[in-house]
């Protein structure tokens, strides 16, 4: 058997690949799922890259895929991917083994597995053998159930998929098969509004010219329709006969993951390239086309679907970085108290041994040797480190990300979306935010295209104040003198709007609409149309317009695409008169420097015009043309037919060819596109950067456009100086960065705001050599950064370098597929599910429908999780140690023999059982600033970092745990000691052991009360349900288990009906606990009143209690909050709120800049209690339906 047959055997398994959910409503249409977001693993890429490049390149020396066509059937010559996938992580065979090893990667799990297995070693373990071990396969065992559930919901959806119906073409007759059944050269019939069961070569449709149109939503989240059109040699392919009897051969490329990129060619009588325009996407839909015939290319896994279903990368947090030092720092004590146990172990049998004749045996045991003893004392103290702080850590998270998904405060009605929390990891991120990387286009702004002005023949078109372009006066130019240079110059123009473009008409009942993948293009189409240059027909080598009322058809030679390394696309068309004109539409940077000599006079005015545009944060085009001769467009053509024929570099061979092609224009005009700022983008801003936050914009756009944009959401205002870089050279940017530096600090020392403006030529050299260190510390020290004219690479070099500088936490902000990278490369991302589809929000680790949630998901969620999940981790350390480090005082007083003073399964019970609940309820129900005065007061979002993770306050807890525990135990040893209880008999040390164990169980469970800021119901309920637990726990165990058996907690017998017969354990129970911790609340009380924090200021505040004269005297100083509005208002008593009034056409919402006159922010002090009455109410999710925008102002 060779080894191609052996791969695709293991190919067809399911159960050999590990990945994770891609749901059935994928494919079903029920849900917009997303696949290209779907967190799979590695293995079946691993697995498809070993099958390709043993199926598909053994015997064979060039990277290419070779496939026989025939409408008859006929066997590959090369053996292919199944088209059954699975995303199943695991199997029957390979669960246990990958499950452990998953869950061993983690230090802690390694630790405890240690401690169970040295727990073993006969007679080392004072703890019995089975105390660690149970605990720790409970957690397991939670873990793997956990794992098992998803993984069966992973194997339903795979059934489902693979189940799904297709017509293939056998036997001269269409039959249907499950979509598992599809082969590589299969030919296919899908019809209208089903899905591709793989990824197919278009060879023919319904429609004339072999076009179809597919909805990719399912992809990238765009709704809008592309058009799809065979090869003319295929086309003609529309009757079953003719499908029967066509024979070919396929040459592309092998599988690869670029959706947007693909090359080959369909052998018939000569070689005729394909590309992307042919390629039909399994899971893709095909619409308004009755059927379409095809050919299968690439299958299951070997999809681009599944080739892009890969794991997102593995982000981890601050706080998790912290808990695994703080872990690490206690194993440390852990092995240090180890050694000095059994050092004292050891100064206690050398001194005392000799004289105690009644155990004079131990000298000659080697179980009394050091490092027998350390071994004892290390299993003895091993639960300083928290068993269950992982399993209830994930529990918190899993809860808080389920806060986000269902919180309706972040819901936008107009796409009926809301937020969501794609991971759970990254919750204490969103609380520890510095710097917010925000891409503008569909972020800030609507994208919403607007056209709204026009420079052509020296004059400019269209006013500001209208919603769209209105001036008559355009085409009335034209109407006049047609002939005339102007005339000529118009008519271009609004031709190039309205055919240079990829834009499908669709006409529905009488009425033309326009599908297009780009809003820009949608806006200057429509914008033509408005001027009588309506665009209604395309077809596969032409298209059709009407101007004024006659169409016109233009015969498109060549389509030169759009990308984000060229900036510009290009058509190559014959006009109704047979010139051949090129038309070609991009940035004004690359068009300008493709000019004719002598074209500097029109550049000129035109560039005064682009400048004047951008000044109103407009989007501008730039449009050149020129008229190319027969031969000159023969030769030019056959070569781009060469480099389109090629497999292997095509695209960079097309590129070529393109600039030779692209040369010499002469400049048209230029056009003017508004994309509003979407609502409550200043208020969002203000409130951002009043929590202590850096916001950059990083763009595409030009410079003035930028600026423009950063002044309208009040990033800058009127007296911040901008320090511009702009240089193209390497030694002009050093030379930049050095003097911007010094101006800086002369700006610092003059205590003035100053904010960095840099385009794309000057970052290609600012992020290398030695400009890095320059840019990298000029910019973390300005008010705000806005980057211009970048590409998507360099946003996430930008986002890495600031990673880079410190241990600042980095927010990235997109909505499009070139935000991806920035969004991966940061901290935490955050995708914004806009009008450019979901790839940015399938990228991301939280998704929100507007930019103005940012600021909720932060101020509130952030915030409160991070607070939350600290204290979660900081408490389960307490009570940790509070109970465990109670062996070391019971060791001094026990000759260092390492015996418990604990019962042992009691020991193993106290972290999942008995102090389970109350960490997780902190972690959950917890409210340390009710939600209305963190949106109300963002400077309290800098508080809540204050207390964060630090050293002093892990120490502060870690203190306070040896404190309580040396007060419990002595306490209770003082309380019990010397008492004969009712038997008649010394309690003993398990007596002793089992009051001191009750005693902290209160006191840890009091102790998680008097940390909360909010006592909830279920706080509460935890808490004395815990003890609770306890007390009824112990009877049950002390009187059933020892009847059962005698090695289950035989020591305990009758011991619970001695100590609860007792007044003076009860006593102890009250007062042991209550003067344990009543130094805490004195302490905390104290410094509440006398030096309240900012936050404990706003809860005092809000409960009423503002009457001390240090909260007074701290009250009355102003803070730097800014006035950032609340932009959900409900009135109590009459409608929701008024609609948004709109005082700007610019920017489409009220500007602070037009309300106050400026962008400075607005200061004021923290709330009087007058203030309730102002407090916005939460929205009510009953008529959520219903909520309008209003500005509200405080």
């Amino acid at each position: 058997m060779n080894i191609s047959y052996l791969c695709f055997l293991k190919l067809n398994q399911c159960d050999t690949f590990s990945s994770t959910d891609i749901s059935a409503s994928t494919y079903g249409g029920e849900s917009l799922a997303a696949p290209l977001e779907q967190n799979l693993g590695e293995s079946p890429l691993l697995l498809h890259e070993m099958s390709s490049s043993v199926s598909e390149r053994h015997n064979r020396n060039s990277d290419v895929r070779r496939i026989n066509l025939s409408g008859g059937g006929t066997l590959q010559k090369t053996r292919f991917c199944s088209n059954r996938i699975s995303t199943c992580k695991y199997n029957a065979a390979s669960f246990l083994p990958r499950f452990l090893y998953e869950q061993f990667r983690r230090y802690n799990n390694i630790f405890f597995l240690t401690i169970a297995l040295l727990q073993q070693i006969p007679d080392v373990s004072p703890t019995g053998r089975y105390t660690t071990a149970v605990p720790f396969m409970l957690i397991l065992s939670v873990s793997a159930i956990k794992e098992i559930f998803e993984d069966i919901k992973r194997r339903r959806a795979d059934h489902k998929v693979n189940s799904f119906p297709a017509l293939i073409l056998k036997d001269s007759a269409w039959q249907s098969r499950e979509w598992r059944d599809v082969r590589v050269g299969d030919l296919i019939r899908v019809d209208n509004d089903q899905l591709f069961p793989a990824d197919l070569l278009l060879l023919s449709s319904s429609e004339p010219q072999g076009m179809c149109y597919i909805e990719t939503s399912n992809l990238d989240g765009e709704t809008n329709l592309k058009i799809k059109q065979a090869l003319p040699a295929t086309s003609s392919l529309v009757t079953l006969d003719k499908l029967v009897d066509f024979e070919a051969r396929i040459e592309c490329e092998l599988p690869s993951r670029h959706v947007n990129e693909f090359s080959g060619n369909l052998i018939m009588d000569e070689a005729m390239p394909f590309g992307i325009d042919q390629l039909l996407l399994r899971g893709a839909r095909l619409k308004n086309t009755p059927w379409i015939f095809g050919a299968v290319i690439y299958t299951g896994h070997d999809s681009k679907l599944m080739m892009n279903s890969k794991t997102a990368p593995l982000k981890s947090g601050t706080v998790d970085k912290k808990t695994n030092t703080r872990i690490i720092f206690l194993f440390f004590v852990l092995v240090g108290l180890a050694v000095i146990s059994a050092i004292g172990a050891e100064i206690w049998r050398s001194t005392h041994l000799p004289q105690a004749w009644y155990i004079s045996f131990l000298q000659f045991d080697s179980r009394t040797s050091f490092p027998w003893h350390v071994l004892t004392f290390f299993i003895l103290y091993n639960n300083l480190i928290p068993i269950s702080l992982q399993v209830t850590l994930e529990i918190v998270r899993f809860f808080q990300a389920g806060y986000i998904n269902v919180d309706l405060e972040m819901y936008d009605p107009n796409s009926d979306s809301c937020a969501v929390a794609r991971t759970s990891n990254l919750n204490e991120e969103l609380g520890l935010v510095k710097y917010v990387m925000s891409d503008k286009t569909g972020t800030l702004t609507r994208n919403v295209m607007k056209f709204k002005r026009v420079s052509v023949a020296g004059k400019v078109f269209g006013n500001n104040e209208t919603d769209e372009f209105d001036d008559d006066s355009l085409i009335e130019e034209y109407r006049y003198a047609p002939e005339t240079q102007n005339g000529i110059q118009i008519k271009e123009l609004l031709t190039m709007m309205a055919i240079c473009h990829t834009v499908v008409p669709e006409d529905k009942d009488g009425e033309l609409s326009y599908q297009c993948s780009s809003p820009d293009e949608g806006a200057l189409v429509r914008g033509a149309a408005s001027l009588g240059f309506v665009f209604h027909t395309r077809k596969p080598k032409q298209v059709v317009m009407s101007v004024l009322g006659k169409d016109e058809t233009y015969e498109v030679l060549d389509v030169i695409d759009f990308t984000s390394d060229r900036k510009r696309m290009s058509v190559v068309v014959r006009d109704p008169s047979g010139r051949i004109k090129l038309y070609t539409k991009g940035a004004d940077t690359v068009i300008l420097d493709r000019l004719v000599d002598g074209s500097e006079a029109v550049i000129d005015s035109c560039h005064s015009h682009l400048e004047d545009f951008a000044s109103y944060g407009y989007r501008t085009l730039c449009f050149a043309m020129r008229v190319i001769e027969e031969d000159e467009y023969v030769t030019w053509a056959n070569d781009y037919h060469a480099a389109g024929i090629l497999i292997e570099g095509r695209q960079k061979a097309l590129a070529e060819e393109a600039e030779k092609i692209e040369v010499q224009l002469e400049l048209v005009g230029a056009t003017a596109i508004e994309d509003k700022l979407q609502e409550y983008v200043p208020e969002t801003v203000q409130a951002l950067m009043a929590a202590d936050m850096r916001v950059w914009i990083l763009t595409g756009d030009k410079r003035e456009t930028a600026i423009n944009i950063a002044h309208s959401c009040a990033l800058c205002h009127q007296s911040t100086e901008l320090l511009t870089v702009d240089k193209d050279t390497y030694e002009g940017t050093y030379t930049k960065l050095k003097q911007l530096a010094d101006r800086s600090a002369q700006l610092e020392k003059e205590d003035k705001e100053y904010a960095m403006i840099i385009d794309g030529k000057s970052l290609v050299h600012a992020l290398v050599g030695e400009c890095r260190p320059y840019f990298g510390e000029l910019a973390l020290k300005c008010h705000a950064v806005v980057c211009c004219r970048m590409s998507p690479m360099q946003k996430a070099e930008v986002v890495e370098m600031v990673r880079g500088l410190g241990n600042h936490v980095v927010m990235a902000v997109g909505d499009g597929a070139n935000d991806v990278a920035m969004i991966q490369a940061a901290n935490v991302g955050i995708g914004i599910s806009g009008e450019e589809g979901l790839q940015a929000a399938s990228a991301s680790d939280y998704a929100i429908p507007r930019f103005h949630f940012l600021r909720r998901l932060l101020l509130v969620h952030g915030a409160w999780n991070h607070d939350r999940s600290v204290k979660v981790i900081l408490y389960s350390f307490y009570k940790n140690i509070c109970l465990y480090i109670i062996e070391l005082w019971f060791a001094i007083f026990s000759a260092w023999s390492g015996q418990t003073i604990f019962e042992r399964w009691t020991i193993g019970l106290f972290n999942v059982v008995f102090t389970a609940w109350p960490p997780v309820v902190l972690g959950l129900f917890d409210r340390p600033v009710e939600a209305n005065v963190m949106m109300k007061h963002p400077a309290l979002y800098h508080s809540f970092q204050k207390r964060s993770f630090s050293l002093p306050q892990f120490f502060l807890w870690i203190g306070m745990a040896i404190v309580h525990s040396l007060s419990l135990f002595f306490l209770s040893y003082g309380f019990l000691n010397s008492i004969v209880w009712s038997t008649g008999k010394d309690g003993g040390w398990l007596m002793l052991g089992n009051s001191a164990y009750t005693f902290v169980v209160v006191t840890v469970c009091l102790k998680a009360l008097l940390e909360c800021d909010s006592w909830t119901w279920p706080i509460v309920a935890a808490c004395f349900g815990s003890i609770l637990l306890w007390l009824l726990f112990l009877p049950i165990y002390a009187e059933v288990f020892p009847s059962i058996s005698s090695r289950i907690g035989g020591d305990m017998a009758g011991m619970a009906w001695i100590m609860m017969s007792s007044a003076l354990f009860w006593c102890g129970a009250l007062f042991i606990p209550c003067a344990t911790l009543i130094w805490d609340l004195i302490i905390k009380s104290i410094f509440t009143i006398t030096l309240p924090t900012p936050r404990e200021m706003a809860v005092m505040r809000l409960k009423g209690t503002t009457s001390s004269p240090g909260f007074q005297r701290l009250a009355s100083k102003s803070s730097r909050v800014a006035a950032a509005k609340t932009p959900l208002k409900q009135n109590g008593s009459g409608p929701l709120s008024e609609p948004l009034r709109e005082t700007t056409r610019l920017h489409g919402h009220d500007n602070p800049a037009v309300e106050y006159g400026s962008t400075e922010m607005v200061m004021f002090g923290l709330p009087s209690s007058s203030d309730s009455s102002n407090r916005p109410n939460d929205i009510d999710s009953s008529n959520i339906t219903r909520i309008s925008i209003a500005p509200e102002r405080f």
